[in-house]
C-alpha cells in the first residue's frame, strides 16, 4: 500500500503541476484575457467546493464513484486539450476535470491517513511534491508547446487513474467498505477554523495562477521561475520529511504561525517583486505556508470529525475549493485592473485568515 499511495501522489500532483504551472500560460498563446484566465482557474476549484454538500445529502462516497472519478479525470484531461479554442466549452470542461480530482484525492487522503502514521505520512506524501517538482523543471527545460503541455496533462491524468484503481482494489481486499453516518456533520460548530482555511486559499489565488506571469513580467526567464517553482517545493519536500517530531505539538499553533509566515510571504512579493534573492527566499516559506500548514490541518480535521471521508472532502472542498475558486476570480479581477497591488490585497487576506484561526483558538476553548 505504502508504494501505491507513493506512486499516486507523484501522479496526482505531477498532474496538478501541470495544471497550475503551465497551463495558464499556455492560454495566453490562445489569446484569453487574464480575467478570463481567473475565471478558467476558478472553475475546477469551485466544483470542489460543491462536491461536499452533494455528497453529504445524495451520495456516499464509495469504492466505485471513486474509480467513477479516476475516470472522468483522464477524459477531462482529453476534453481540455479538444475544447481550449473556445472559452465556454474549455470553461465547461474545467468544471467536469475539476470535479473529478475533487472526489479523488479526500478518499485517497483518508485512506492514508487512516493506514500511516503522522511521520510516516508526510514521507509517503512527499512523493507528490516530488513529481510536481519534477514536471515543473522537466517542463520549464524543454519549453513544450501549447499542444504538448495538454498531452502531459493527458499522461499524468492516466497515470492518476491507474495508481488509484490499484490503491481502492488493495484496499477493498485488506479492509472492505465502511459507509459513514454524514448526518451528524455540522460546519457550524466550528465556523472560524473553516473561514480561516477558505481565507488561506483565498490568499493563495494570486499565486496559484499568476506567479509565472507575475514573475515573467518582471523580466525572469520561464527557465528562472521554473526554477523559483523547483525550489519552494524541494522545501516542501524536506519539511514533509522531517515534521513528524512537530505534528506531535499543538496543531492549532502550528496553523497560526505558518498563516502569519504566509502574510509575510505575500508581503515580500509586493515589496520586492523585481528581487531574485527575496522571491528565493519567499519560496522557502513554502515549506511552512504549504507543506506544514496542509499537514497539520488536514490531521486536525481528522481528529475533529469522525466522518473521516466527509471531513477531508468537506476540506478540500472549503480551501482548495471555494477558496481557490473565489482566489482565483479576485486574483484575475486585482491582476487586470491593479497588478502592482496583488500580493498585498493577498498578505491581508492571509492576516484575516490568521484572526479567524484566534477566533477559533478561543471559542474552542470556552465552549469545547
Amino acid at each position: 500500500m505504502k508504494l501505491l499511495l507513493s506512486l499516486f501522489y507523484f501522479a496526482y500532483f505531477a498532474l496538478v503541476g501541470v495544471y497550475i504551472v503551465f497551463v495558464p500560460k499556455t492560454l495566453l498563446d490562445f489569446e484569453y484575457t487574464k480575467l478570463q484566465i481567473g475565471i478558467i482557474g476558478s472553475a475546477a476549484p469551485f466544483m470542489r467546493f460543491l462536491l461536499p454538500f452533494i455528497f453529504k445529502h445524495y451520495i456516499e462516497l464509495t469504492q466505485y464513484i471513486f474509480r467513477l472519478a479516476l475516470l472522468f479525470t483522464f477524459i477531462g484531461a482529453l476534453l481540455l486539450l479538444g475544447t481550449v479554442e473556445n472559452f465556454w466549452t474549455y470553461l465547461t470542461a474545467n468544471l467536469l476535470f475539476g470535479a473529478s480530482m475533487g472526489v479523488i484525492l479526500p478518499f485517497v487522503e483518508t485512506i492514508a491517513l487512516s493506514t500511516l502514521t503522522k511521520k510516516l505520512y508526510g514521507k509517503i506524501r512527499l512523493w507528490g511534491s516530488v513529481g510536481f517538482i519534477v514536471v515543473v523543471l522537466a517542463l520549464g527545460e524543454l519549453n513544450l508547446s501549447s499542444t504538448l503541455t495538454f498531452y502531459c496533462l493527458s499522461l499524468f491524468a492516466l497515470l492518476t487513474f491507474l495508481f488509484g484503481y490499484f490503491i481502492v482494489h488493495k484496499e477493498s481486499i485488506v479492509k472492505g467498505e465502511k459507509e459513514e453516518d454524514s448526518s451528524a456533520f455540522s460546519l457550524t460548530k466550528y465556523w472560524a477554523f473553516w473561514s480561516s482555511i477558505f481565507l488561506m486559499q483565498v490568499a493563495f489565488g494570486g499565486f496559484y495562477i499568476f506567479f509565472t506571469i507575475y514573475e515573467g513580467e518582471q523580466g525572469f526567464s520561464s527557465k528562472v521561475v521554473s526554477y523559483l517553482w523547483s525550489f519552494g517545493v524541494i522545501c516542501e519536500i524536506i519539511m514533509l520529511y522531517f515534521q513528524g517530531a512537530l505534528l506531535q505539538r499543538n496543531l492549532l499553533t502550528i496553523l497560526k504561525v505558518a498563516t502569519m509566515v504566509t502574510a509575510f510571504r505575500w508581503l515580500l512579493l509586493y515589496l520586492y517583486p523585481s528581487s531574485l534573492f527575496l522571491t528565493f527566499l519567499g519560496q522557502s516559506l513554502h515549506a511552512v505556508s504549504f507543506a506544514l500548514y496542509h499537514t497539520s490541518a488536514i490531521t486536525y480535521v481528522f481528529s475533529l470529525y469522525t466522518q473521516k471521508r466527509l471531513a477531508q472532502q468537506f476540506f478540500l472542498g472549503i480551501s482548495f475549493g471555494l477558496g481557490g475558486s473565489l482566489g482565483a476570480f479576485l486574483a484575475g479581477f486585482v491582476y487586470d485592473s491593479y497588478p502592482k497591488q496583488l500580493f498585498l490585497v493577498e498578505s491581508i487576506i492571509a492576516l484575516i485568515a490568521f484572526l479567524m484561526l484566534l477566533i477559533h483558538s478561543k471559542r474552542k476553548k470556552l465552549y469545547f
